[in-house]
């Protein structure tokens, strides 16, 4: 196993675990973390997933094992087929197999950067919805020195996440840079010491769990990623209109307004998975996508 998984009171913790190679990516991790997401997604007692390393690093990037030959799709085309299928007919980049179906998740997503995210470490952080570093972390999008270009659908998160500015001077210097700089390009949202990163990401996620409804945050997460994309808020308008209308008479809005007006903590009672149908599926698959084993 290349990955940690691990379900405590409400929160699934996805660890990334080869310390001894800083974490880094390989095909078989990839289908262990789409795994997991799997089972985060089946498993209506979590509510939400924390993201994070294991050792000093948060992903290193590639495993560069095979030397020069690393990025040569060929050498690698039966391992890739067997991970995430194909795409247009050609097997699919493995980062982005992984960084579609953290974005697909039904729960919210903390990514935790204990250390250096490069490369596909640091584009798997982008489809999080937290994301929170110690103050040791480093972060690249190293790929232009590495000959190749960004994966894991990079390039359209990336722009979307710190703008198109910010993202291309990362890129194109493919340089690595520190906590205080993803700060300040909106990378992350907070930096935390290092002893402090797994506890202030718990927190939040205990702050969720505790707090709100289940489903509300999954529809929530999902209609916010899906209106990125939207042409018009009239867009938003139309969607916001359907699912208050339904989450409205269901029993969570209830015991929302009821709770909050006899001053006590609300039980919220419906599932994440309820009512996921009136916003469709985010990413949508595409039809020239075909899974392993096809």
């Amino acid at each position: 196993m290349e990955i940690r998984y691990e379900v405590t009171e409400g929160i699934a913790t996805i660890t990334l675990d080869r310390p001894e190679h800083r974490n880094a990516f390989t095909p078989t991790m990839a289908t262990e973390i789409v795994a997991a997401f799997d089972e985060a997604d089946a498993d209506d007692a979590v509510r939400v997933v924390v993201l994070t390393g294991a050792g000093r690093a948060f992903c290193a990037g590639a495993d560069l094992g095979r030397g020069g030959s690393t990025f040569d799709y060929e050498t690698v085309r039966d391992a890739r087929l067997r991970a995430g299928g194909t795409i247009a007919g050609m097997p699919r980049d493995l980062g982005g197999v992984v960084v579609l179906r953290i974005a697909a998740s039904v729960k919210p997503v903390i990514a935790a950067v204990n250390g250096p995210a490069v490369g596909i470490g640091a584009s798997m952080l982008l489809p999080a919805d937290v994301r929170i570093c110690g103050r040791s972390a480093r972060f690249g999008y190293v790929f232009t020195r590495r000959g190749i270009a960004p994966d894991g659908a990079s390039s359209w998160f990336l722009p979307r996440v710190v703008g198109i500015s910010q993202a291309m001077e990362w890129v194109a210097t493919g340089r690595v840079f520190d906590a205080a700089e993803a700060l300040a390009g909106r990378l992350v949202s907070r930096v935390v010491p290092d002893d402090e990163l797994v506890a202030t990401a718990r927190a939040l996620a205990a702050e969720i769990v505790g707090n709100t409804s289940a489903v509300s945050v999954a529809l929530s997460r999902r209609m916010l990623w899906s209106m990125l994309g939207a042409e018009s808020p009239w867009d938003a308008h139309r969607m916001d209109t359907r699912v208050i209308a339904a989450l409205g008479a269901g029993p969570d809005a209830a015991e929302g307004v009821t709770s909050f007006l006899e001053k006590r903590p609300a039980k919220f009672t419906a599932s994440p998975s309820d009512h996921l149908d009136l916003v469709e599926p985010w990413p949508p698959v595409p039809d020239d996508v075909v899974p392993p084993g096809t």
